[in-house]
């Protein structure tokens, strides 16, 4: 039982360090514990999914504040918690917003929901911008990227594509996104 609270603390601080066999090692031993926490409350697959794979996102940006007397398991869980009261307050919100706006927008309903020529080329050049984000990647982070959201396959189909675990996959394109994110705000040269 000690040998394995050590291991557990020295993949905490390689993890720290930025070791990405660190982050894969929290990924695989505590999923479980996070996914089956937000099954019973959402009762969703997808949704239990969505918000695990958000919780280990936000926990790992926020690694270096954790502190080691306190129980990971623990931290985690209160971080997947807060994710999904955030996501449900968003989403009353969002429900009172459409409910108040829907009898002002019934007045101003178009019947012709065709895109412009305008929205077209508009559309055009925001995926040819993105793409250019995209290979300023490094070629897996382009590939796991390409995979999930332009061939639009599953995790399992991903991970049966690069034979790699499915935790491994998740890890991936969850830095991916983080990357693309931070290439996406950083000022134009």
């Amino acid at each position: 039982m000690k040998k394995e609270s050590l291991t557990l603390l020295d993949h905490i601080q390689k993890a720290k360090e930025g070791k990405q066999t660190s982050f894969n090692y929290l990924l695989d031993t505590f999923w479980n514990d996070v996914y089956n926490f937000q099954l019973q409350r959402v009762r969703n697959e997808y949704e239990a999914e969505d918000i695990s794979i958000q919780s280990f996102s936000r926990a790992f940006d926020k690694i270096h504040t954790f502190k080691e007397e306190y129980s990971f398991k623990t931290w985690l869980i209160q971080i997947s918690k807060n994710i999904h009261i955030d996501l449900l307050r968003k989403k009353n919100a969002s429900i009172q917003t459409k409910t108040t706006n829907e009898v002002g927008e019934a007045v101003y309903k178009i019947a012709d929901d065709t895109p412009t020529p305008e929205d077209k080329l508009i559309t055009e050049q925001n995926l040819a911008q993105l793409l250019l984000y995209i290979k300023q990647l490094k070629p897996h982070y382009q590939q796991v990227i390409n995979l999930r959201y332009f061939q639009e396959l599953s995790y399992k189909e991903i991970s049966s594509t690069l034979n790699e675990p499915i935790n491994n996959v998740k890890v991936k394109l969850l830095r991916a996104r983080k990357l693309l994110a931070e290439i996406i705000k950083s000022p134009k040269k």
